[in-house]
């Protein structure tokens, strides 16, 4: 497999790349780490031509998916690769907001993003177009699950040869969500930064375009795409507050990026957001950092079920640091118990069934409710990104079973006696 010697010429407003520590500024090539500090890069933007020409009706007459946002992410192709990614549902929330005590709070529901049914689909979709631009053949990633379902899905669609690296303890849903499409699966005995450490030598190797190693600038774009989301389906106005899962850091350093992107283009108005992160105790190296006052990650062992979220030494762990504290919010870590309680509440009260980063988040969410650190009349926006249908593992066992009966209504009645007492045994008071 080659790449080519040379991209293509940026259209409207990508630039090319920036390192965020140094400014060095680069040929948008397959590279993400300066050459200079090791500093990590970024894409640029000319966003003074953006603000002449972009309008929300140019941005509403566009596909129903993250390509409607085509100006803002860092492609050249008039015929990206849209796989109808992106344009996930808002929900109002009403149950789960009376439980907590909100008033008005939104889930941002990426558990049923296409084609894959998780956020990875927006920056996998990006990455992928970028690679077929600088024209990769083969693609790979080092993946907790997620990532690699996308990552095979949409290369298939794209007719690239696909090769995936993932840790050896995954659920039984992802890598059959991967095994699926057909391409070569890696399972590497050890945890995820161990895969990507692995994956970081065969880049250098074998030349493949690996969306989060060589391609990560461009593939951390599409999470731009969730900021951009919420501020169009909330009526072009930002929200006051957001809660969305930590791993590596990227997404939530994105959704910031997008909001920030769009006051300066003059499609919203600024406004203050606060920045909510939420982790497992078992792999929380970004919460204990707040909690403590530092402005350094210590890497640790991840020991969680939340698989896709455990990343024990974030990349971009301490620029989400920076954004949670000068945006006044916080960023709380919840245990393993509390993932599945979370899982379960939200199932219970919105009929979303999320994975354990959802169930992190709203875990989270619960707790800084609790703490008295959302203001009820905040409009709190919560962000889904994944499917439980991935992680049936984790709340088997929880959930109860079926009631086995026979044929025959005298049955069913005695069933249905029986699941009645058991409600009203379960059953307590909720107070809000």
């Amino acid at each position: 497999m080659t790449q080519a010697t040379a991209s293509r010429t940026a259209t409207a407003s990508f630039k090319g790349l920036k390192c965020k520590e140094c400014g060095a500024e680069y040929e948008p090539q397959a590279l993400h780490v300066c050459e200079f500090c090791f500093g990590p890069l970024e894409v640029s933007y000319d966003f003074s031509e953006l603000s002449r020409t972009i309008t929300r009706e140019q941005i509403e007459s566009g596909p129903n998916s993250i390509w409607r946002y085509r100006s803002f992410l860092p492609v050249t192709s008039d015929d990206p690769i849209d796989v109808g990614t992106g344009m996930t549902p808002l929900v109002k929330s009403n149950r789960l907001a009376r439980r907590l005590g909100l008033k008005h709070l939104y889930i941002k529901n990426d558990a049923v993003n296409m084609p894959t049914l998780s956020f990875k689909d927006r920056v996998v979709s990006v990455a992928l177009t970028r690679a077929r631009e600088l024209g990769f053949t083969t693609v790979s990633c080092a993946s907790t699950g997620n990532l690699a379902n996308s990552t095979a899905a949409i290369a298939t669609r794209a007719g690239l040869d696909c090769c995936v690296f993932i840790p050896s303890d995954l659920e039984a849903g992802k890598v059959m969500g991967t095994l699926i499409y057909g391409p070569t699966v890696m399972s590497v005995e050890g945890n995820y930064d161990q895969v990507n450490r692995l994956c970081s030598e065969v880049a250098n190797t074998q030349g493949w375009g690996f969306v989060n190693i060589n391609l990560r600038p461009y593939y951390s774009e599409g999470s731009k795409t969730l900021g951009y989301e919420v501020a169009e389906q909330l009526g072009w106005e930002l929200p006051d507050h957001i809660v969305a899962p930590l791993a590596s850091g990227s997404l939530f350093t994105k959704i910031y990026k997008g909001f920030q992107e769009f006051v300066q283009v003059g499609l919203v108005d600024q406004k203050d957001v606060r920045f909510s992160g939420a982790q497992a105790e078992g792999c929380s190296p970004i919460a204990q950092a707040f909690r403590e006052g530092r402005d350094f990650i210590d890497p640790i062992k991840p020991n969680t079920i939340a698989k896709s979220i455990a990343i024990g030494n974030p990349a971009d762990g301490v620029y989400a640091l920076d954004i949670a504290r000068k945006t006044n919010g916080n960023i709380e870590s919840v245990t393993d118990a509390e993932i599945i309680d979370g899982i379960k509440l939200l199932a219970e009260t919105e009929g979303i069934f999320t994975e354990t980063a959802g169930g992190t988040t709203v875990a989270v969410l619960k707790k800084l409710v609790e703490a008295g650190k959302i203001d009820p009349d905040e409009k709190t926006v919560v962000y889904i990104t994944g499917n439980g249908l991935k992680t049936q593992e984790a709340v088997q066992g929880y959930v109860g079973e079926p009631l086995t009966i026979e044929p025959k209504l005298d049955s069913f009645e005695r069933a249905l006696e029986r699941s009645r007492t058991l409600e009203r045994l379960d059953w307590q008071p909720v107070l809000v």
